[in-house]
């Protein structure tokens, strides 16, 4: 077997470490600039939407740079892994260097576009927050595409490393240009570009680590290898097209939801906060069935994927409900946490009880088991489910529930749970069916 139990397990304890440190620092982001009103933490909220479209990009171009190398490395060829390396970077660059660009000649009329609607107050706050975190997108860049090639080597422990740096940098810059000299959403802003820069400078001296499975390529001697970028775009252009439509999706029905006022706004970043814990072990075991079928692939060893995937697949829906039981207990303490309104706070405990009962039932395999399919080339097919559903299912049924229905920014939830069932029916098949296993990357 490619992998043993302890190799799993070095492999997914520090991922797992690492989504939680994400996203309990996540919730003290958002629960530190609460303290400035709910105009500010509405602002953060809907830039982060914008944010975290970005950041799906880069971690979907980094995907398939960890998948080729990943491949190279089943194969055991550490030369092209470490190319596929170097042309990851060089791609990333691009991509979120002209991201950066235009996102800061045309921030006030994108924010116009997306959130036209919202109050005056608002709007204010968003554009403070949009204009500083811009700026990180190269560093957010170069800290996904190095911590997915470490992943891809086994060492997920480096990341954790590195985030807990970076967080602790975010909380820290917080306190003191939040609390320290009352900057309000320009003072998070600032501690995250901070933190985002830190991050990148640390992942590369990392992946200089002469003990990499992957040697680390030399930069400076730039070498743009063509068939290689077409390998790591294969996969990384379905990735990211499906990550963005997903995060589009989001961003059409936040605009509805900015329409119903600022309680549900404020629900909504609350619900979208607490979730992503929710999800935390599925996300974790889902960064490692990259690693994980990947090299298996590369290696023709696809009765030994299969085994791992199952494997994965058993730990992810374990995990989910052991997490969700614990947090569906707690959510009146939890969404306590975040100086809400009365109105707020009642939407925000539906909404994590809603997408909590369905993380433990449908989530893992809506969202761990198409890795599988992604590490072995099949991203294709799972970009064309995920952005038919989302808009079949999501959109459609989220403004028909919230709209005509009158359900609010409930209803928005509720259509999730659709959105989650047609994929789950759609992947499962394509699993089974072995199409996955004819699918040629290098």
């Amino acid at each position: 077997m490619l992998f043993s139990k302890e190799d799993l397990r070095h492999l997914l304890m520090p991922l797992m470490l690492e989504q939680l440190l994400a996203v309990t620092i996540g919730m003290m982001d958002t629960m530190m600039v609460s303290t400035c009103g709910e105009a500010a933490v509405s602002g953060v909220s809907l830039v982060d939407s914008i944010n975290v479209l970005l950041i799906n990009v880069f971690s979907a171009l980094a995907t398939g740079g960890a998948v080729v190398a990943s491949q190279y490395l089943g194969r055991q060829d550490r030369e092209n892994a470490s190319m596929a390396a170097k042309q990851l970077f060089y791609t990333i660059l691009l991509v979120s260097g002209t991201v950066m660009l235009l996102f800061l000649v045309l921030r006030f009329p994108l924010l116009n576009l997306v959130f036209g609607h919202i109050e005056p107050v608002v709007m204010t706050n968003a554009q403070t927050y949009f204009l500083i975190t811009v700026l990180s997108y190269p560093f957010l860049a170069m800290y996904n595409a190095s911590a997915a090639l470490l992943r891809a080597m086994g060492n997920a422990k480096a990341s954790l490393m590195t985030s807990l740096i970076m967080n602790l940098v975010n909380v820290t810059g917080n306190a003191i240009l939040i609390y320290g000299f009352g900057m309000g959403v320009a003072g998070a802003g600032i501690a995250t570009l901070a933190s985002r820069v830190i991050g990148a400078a640390e992942m590369q001296r990392r992946l200089h680590n002469p003990h990499n499975m992957i040697p680390c390529p030399n930069f400076r001697a730039f070498e743009w290898r063509g068939d290689m970028v077409r390998r790591i775009l294969s996969v990384g252009v379905p990735t990211g097209m499906e990550n963005g439509f997903f995060q589009l999706g989001k961003l059409l029905l936040l605009r509805m939801v900015s329409t119903f006022g600022t309680a549900s706004i404020a629900a909504n970043a609350v619900g979208n906060s607490l979730t992503t814990l929710q999800v935390l072990p599925g996300n974790a075991i889902g960064l490692g069935m990259v690693t994980v079928v990947g090299r298996c692939v590369g290696a023709k060893r696809y009765d030994q994927a299969k085994a791992y995937v199952k494997k994965l697949m058993l730990m992810a829906y374990g995990y989910m409900s052991v997490l969700n039981v614990l947090i569906l207990v707690a959510t009146g303490w939890l969404t306590g946490l975040y100086n809400l309104t009365p109105e707020a706070d009642a939407m925000a405990r539906q909404i994590i009880m809603i997408h909590g009962i369905g993380s433990i039932f449908l989530w893992p395999t809506s969202f761990v088991l198409p890795n599988a399919l992604r590490a072995a080339n099949d991203a294709r097919f799972t970009m064309t489910i995920s952005c038919l559903s989302m808009a079949l299912f999501r959109i459609a049924f989220g403004y028909l529930l919230a709209q005509q229905f009158g359900m609010g920014v409930i209803g928005v939830w509720v259509a999730m749970q659709i959105d989650w069932t047609f994929r789950i029916v759609c992947f499962v098949w394509r699993f089974l069916s072995g199409v996955w296993q004819q699918k040629q990357l290098i």
